[in-house]
């Protein structure tokens, strides 16, 4: 369920992002989403995070790091390429993550996870892709930086899992030190690249604020604590859920309506979810992780 919230967070931030580039650069929105929501939290929450441990820093600036690639992916991405696109790209982590979980720990993944992900991905691809399921050749370099995002986000999950399994790591720490990094990352590279300014009119800043506290701040920190209690497969099938959330955005805000074929999509991802979470007879993966 704490995943469920992450997802709704960001299928609202599609929306909210294509409103806010409208006055601000793709590197300087993200500065003002991670350095604004590290600000937010560490003030509220400084008694509590001023004892870190090292181990929990030095991972949070692995996943800070990985947290980097992901964003210039996404939000480039939309720059160069098309939303529907963006929208199956950037869900291929689904696909990627089972196998480097099961490079990276060893670890057999049950077969309804890959059945689950293979769901997800046609689902995704029957909610996002045109009548045809071609993918627009011609924006080849905003469907490498989505391409880029996904394997960056399955990183980013796998890194996660790893550091939220040791005893020094205190997930909360690692939710907020790992958007300091992400932010002081796009600072940076704003003032390298951009012109960053401030926002220039109250909606805008009210869509920055909101992409900053709640769909990076609460979902970031959220994600870090909830993948103690389940796999990075799991977390990529929860996430599928994203594009399904981002398209109701859509059409209640944006006034976009989905075609028959879309919503069947949606609903081979919500089943996906069903497979997933069922366990049909056998032990659950996250059964075998963190039993």
């Amino acid at each position: 369920m704490m995943l469920l919230l992450v997802t709704l967070c960001w299928g609202v931030s599609y929306y909210l992002m294509d409103v806010s580039m409208t006055d601000l650069g793709a590197l300087t929105l993200n500065t003002f989403r991670f350095l604004g929501a590290f600000l937010v939290v560490g003030v509220i929450s400084y008694a509590k995070i001023r004892k870190v441990s090292r181990t929990t820093l030095k991972n949070a600036f692995y996943i800070g790091t990985s947290l980097v690639f992901v964003y210039i992916g996404a939000t480039f991405g939309v720059k160069y390429t098309e939303l529907s696109n963006v929208g199956f790209l950037c869900g291929l982590s689904v696909v990627f993550t089972p196998f480097m979980e099961r490079f990276t720990f060893k670890r057999k993944i049950q077969k309804r996870v890959y059945i689950a992900a293979f769901m997800s991905v046609v689902g995704i691809m029957l909610l996002t892709l045109k009548s045809d399921f071609s993918i627009n050749m011609d924006n080849i370099k905003g469907d490498l930086l989505c391409i880029m995002c996904a394997f960056a986000y399955s990183i980013e999950v796998i890194l996660t899992e790893k550091a939220v399994d040791k005893e020094d790591v205190d997930p909360f720490h690692l939710g907020v030190f790992q958007l300091g990094v992400t932010g002081a990352y796009m600072l940076v590279l704003s003032f390298i690249f951009e012109h960053p300014h401030f926002p220039s009119t109250p909606s805008i800043w009210a869509g920055v604020i909101f992409l900053s506290l709640v769909c990076t701040g609460l979902a970031f920190i959220v994600q870090t604590i909830a993948q103690q209690y389940t796999s990075s497969s799991h977390v990529c099938i929860i996430y599928s859920l994203e594009s399904v959330f981002s398209a109701i955005v859509a059409y209640f805000l944006a006034g976009d309506v989905l075609s028959t074929r879309a919503y069947f999509g949606a609903a081979v991802i919500v089943a996906a979810l069903v497979v997933a979470e069922l366990d049909f007879g056998g032990r659950s993966v996250e059964g075998e992780v963190k039993s």
